[in-house]
């Protein structure tokens, strides 16, 4: 983790400098004046280059008077969206080899600073716990970033915020990114029990508690496991003034309310999926992780708001206990499902948590998140999350919250009970089935069985199949789990605080 410092503006007097440079602009301020210090060395040194300042672009001097390196960063245009933590995503790449170092960020404000500074964090990520025979040539060495602005208190006050959120995100990351055979449902139970120290409360449920709730669904697809099942209950209160209960135990009050898939291996149960790439289904608890991370930074951050998180974690394996394809199961919801392949499991295991959530805590708002679907890929690739909701206006702050911190979504169709697509998971013999008539609108039939477990609650199901894991370097996120989802909540509850 990179130590994030802020300090007053001062030209540092050795060491190594980066300075910011907006698109086709000069060299200003104090960078002006250590470029006279230096002869015109750096602006000649752009002259050469055809250094513009484009968002991404470096320029190196090395020994260049008293600093061993200065490095000359291109900031992009002014108005560019989420133009400071690209910048400090780009910066942490130039300094991979530097323990430390300085930046003059003379032109951005202190909320900016921070954001330079958040995105220099998120991408100096690096899970590396499990390296034994790394050359010291071959590790990220970078351990400290000071930040030199002329409000150092106001953007260390904004950075506290933000370094919370960047703490959520690398749980998630840290969680999505273990093996399955060190992260299955009570390990992961056992994780998120360890944020207590942050102010949550949390609460697990194992086999026998899902037994005496009715957990059908669910523990339809952890029946093949030896690990036993988990669902966790998150709740964070900040809501200055909600209610509470006859005992005095505070209540969450019209809290938003997030679930999350946790299947910490889809192997595809009977319905076994081939083995090539198969070893990918470890993050298919990525839902369940983004929940744990969001979690992890409201309570981080402190927000002025309640919210509950809800996980359920299984592991889906074929064995002679696992479910067959044609069982049909009774959920929590009273409702019998036809499961007609078991690897579309996801579904299985949230139709029985977010009813639970709409029955225990009648949400505001209810948001749930799942790598639910390989149809999604194939509609949107890697650059979208789908979107399916009953709620216009909880997609259009989900949208909004999204393109802000460059997590985006785009909306799908969804029919209601009984019609359009919803008509392809009616079966004969039961109230629903788990999958559609064919392959055609498979992540649409997906969100239709998850509406059917959603009652009159403003609802949006993401299903982020596309997005969770990352096969390049982009942005703020390195290669392997993006965390996609924790910025994103994050942003669109500050909206109801």
């Amino acid at each position: 983790m990179v130590e994030i410092l802020f300090a007053k503006l001062a030209l540092p007097k050795d060491g190594v400098l980066v300075l910011p440079v907006g698109e086709d602009q000069p060299l200003s301020g104090q960078a002006a004046v250590l470029d006279e210090i230096l002869g015109g060395m750096l602006s000649k040194a752009m002259a050469t280059a055809e250094f513009k300042g484009k968002a991404g672009q470096v320029l190196n001097s090395y020994n260049a008077g008293p600093y061993k390196r200065v490095i000359l960063a291109g900031a992009g245009k002014p108005d560019a969206p989420r133009r400071a933590e690209l910048l400090g995503a780009a910066i942490t790449i130039a300094l991979a080899k530097e323990a430390e170092a300085v930046i003059l960020s003379e032109d951005f404000t202190a909320p900016q600073a921070a954001e330079i500074g958040l995105g220099a964090r998120l991408r100096a990520y690096r899970f590396d716990k499990y390296r034994t025979t790394q050359k010291p040539d071959e590790k990220v060495k970078l351990e400290k970033l000071k930040l030199l602005t002329a409000a150092p208190k106001e953007a260390e006050a904004a950075w506290k915020i933000a370094a919370a959120v960047a703490t959520g995100v690398e749980f998630t990351r840290d969680l999505v990114t273990e093996p399955a055979n060190v992260l299955y449902p009570a390990e992961f139970a056992e994780r998120t029990e360890g944020l207590k120290k942050l102010g949550l409360k949390v609460e697990v449920f194992g086999q026998k508690e899902l037994e005496k709730l009715g957990f059908g669904t669910l523990l339809s697809v952890s029946q093949g496991s030896v690990r036993e099942p988990r669902m966790v209950v998150m709740q964070w209160l900040g809501a200055p003034g909600h209610g509470d209960d006859k005992k005095g135990t505070k209540k969450p009050k019209d809290p938003l309310v997030f679930v999350g898939k946790g299947v910490t291996f889809d192997t595809g149960g009977i319905s076994l999926k081939p083995a090539a790439g198969m070893e990918d289904m470890k993050w298919d608890m990525a839902g369940a992780g983004t929940v744990a991370g969001l979690m992890a930074a409201l309570a981080g951050r402190k927000a002025k708001i309640d919210a509950v998180g809800l996980i359920g974690l299984v592991e889906n394996m074929p064995s002679g206990s696992a479910t067959r394809p044609g069982d049909v199961v009774k959920s929590y919801a009273g409702k019998t499902v036809e499961i007609l392949n078991t690897d579309a499991e996801g579904r299985l295991v949230l139709a029985d948590v977010l009813y639970y959530a709409q029955e225990r805590f009648a949400p505001k708002f209810m948001v749930n998140l799942a790598t639910l679907t390989g149809a999604i890929i194939v509609g949107l690739g890697h650059e979208y999350g789908g979107m399916f909701s009953n709620s216009d206006e909880l997609v259009g702050k989900l949208a909004a919250s999204g393109e802000a911190v460059g997590e985006k979504l785009w909306r799908m169709p969804l029919s209601k009970e009984g019609e359009g697509y919803d008509k392809e998971i009616d079966s004969a013999i039961a109230d629903v089935k788990n999958i559609g008539g064919g392959r055609a609108g498979g992540s649409i039939t997906a969100a239709q069985f998850l509406q059917r477990f959603v009652n009159n609650t403003p609802w949006a199901h993401l299903d982020i199949a596309g997005m969770a894991w990352g096969t390049k370097d982009a942005g703020v996120n390195p290669k392997g789990a993006t965390a996609f989802g924790v910025r994103l909540l994050d942003h669109f509850v500050r909206g109801f605080e």
